[in-house]
């Protein structure tokens, strides 16, 4: 009998280890490769990776020709993915990153606020990306604190002298890579950031050929230690880990070389994951916009209303009820449609004509009632909030999404 008791006490221990499991997450961010590309390349570390989880291609550059047309430079790139939102919110239009508006608070910030306890940690090149992108140090960025950054070896160029050939970003490059593995798997950071940028720099040298493509294979092999790290952990520890590689725009159709314009091959990226948990957004017009709040939700950590009104991207993980939302004025009617992915039960339609959430104000919302999440469309008569400008909520039952009219 007392063994039978031991027994399910070891049992009932061990079901309980595995649900408490603690959450961690990695994104990597590798510069300026194409989709196209990437498909047809062998990149046995991204593919182990997509075996587990899934891989598939994105967008970035926000609504072609609509309010939240993007840049496809990098550092607009690498803040739709910190932030959550097109340029026409966070203020990044290239790679000068004159006046973010961090009233758009990044991924960080939100981990360090939702739970202090948590480490984070950047492994980088550039220290922009920490500065200024996250706004380390800032009082208008919540004088956030990363608890390790491994940054800004593009300034040292006694250890890695600068040569034409931009060789040396690949040795940097490896440096990061090597200290992001072995940091991550002796201190398991809650969430890091990795970035690798020597695949761009060939890809500007060289456009479509071999260089270009043997700094992806090259890249490949860096996120290899990354992701050996991680292996590592979850079976030392029982941690449960997230994933997500992916880049930061595509390059010109012509040479390769070139980016920053609006053409499909610009704008179409992809996205790799080691999380088994995918929803049908994870196959429906995937947006660099949904890896921060799909971290999130993996980390379990909610993010503040204010905030997550003004996300425009949709977890790719876990449960799903509609996305793309789009509104259309017709003299004084709003016509809105958005996909439905999971049609059960109604949603909530939230107007207003205010966007003082940009100066860091609140924006009051009025609610104009609630309809079926699997009708897919609704009109909405404005006849009463006459303005040039309207900020649209669809709060449904597993998710909330927005838009603006202007």
């Amino acid at each position: 009998m007392k063994t039978i008791k031991f027994s399910l006490i070891i049992l009932f221990l061990l079901i309980f280890s595995v649900c408490d499991a603690q959450r961690k997450a990695v994104f990597i961010i590798v510069d300026g490769i194409s989709a196209d590309v990437i498909e047809k390349l062998e990149t046995p570390v991204l593919r182990e990776i997509a075996k587990q989880g899934g891989y598939a291609r994105a967008y970035v550059g926000g609504e072609k020709g609509g309010y939240s047309q993007s840049p496809t430079i990098s550092a607009v790139g690498y803040n739709h993915l910190l932030t959550g939102t097109w340029t026409n919110k966070h203020n990044v239009w290239d790679n000068d990153i004159k006046a973010p508006n961090y009233h758009y608070w990044n991924i960080f910030r939100i981990v360090e606020n939702a739970n202090p306890q948590l480490k984070t940690a950047i492994f980088s090149s550039w220290t922009d990306n920490r500065t200024k992108l996250a706004g380390e140090g800032l009082p208008e960025a919540g004088n956030l604190k990363l608890d390790y950054a491994f940054d800004g070896f593009e300034l040292d160029e006694k250890k890695f002298p600068h040569t034409e050939d931009r060789k040396f970003m690949l040795a940097i490059d490896e440096h990061v890579a090597a200290e992001a593995g072995r940091y991550i798997a002796s201190n398991g950071p809650d969430l890091s950031w990795v970035y690798l940028e020597f695949t761009d720099d060939m890809g500007h040298m060289y456009g479509d050929g071999p260089e270009y493509y043997d700094a992806i294979k090259k890249a490949d092999a860096q996120v290899g230690k990354v992701w050996n790290a991680i292996k590592e952990r979850a079976q030392k520890y029982g941690e449960q880990w997230m994933i997500v590689i992916t880049t930061d725009h595509g390059r010109d159709a012509k040479t390769g070389k070139g980016h920053g314009g609006q053409t499909d091959r610009e704008r179409t990226t992809w996205i790799t994951t080691n999380v088994k948990d995918l929803n049908q957004r994870f196959r429906q017009n995937l947006a660099v916009t949904d890896i921060m709040p799909s971290i999130l939700r993996f980390m379990n950590i909610a993010i503040q209303e204010a905030t997550a009104a003004e996300v425009d991207g949709v977890p790719f993980i876990g449960q799903v009820s509609v996305s793309n939302l789009k509104a259309k004025r017709e003299g004084d009617n709003l016509t809105l449609t958005w996909n439905v992915i999971d049609p059960k039960g109604k949603a909530e339609v939230l107007l207003s004509v205010t966007n003082n959430f940009k100066e860091g104000k609140t924006d009051r919302y009025i609610s104009l009632g609630q309809t079926e999440v699997s009708k897919g469309k609704h009109v909405v008569n404005v006849s009463q909030y006459k303005s040039a400008f309207y900020k649209i909520r669809l709060k449904a039952p597993a998710n909330e999404v927005n838009t603006w009219v202007k």
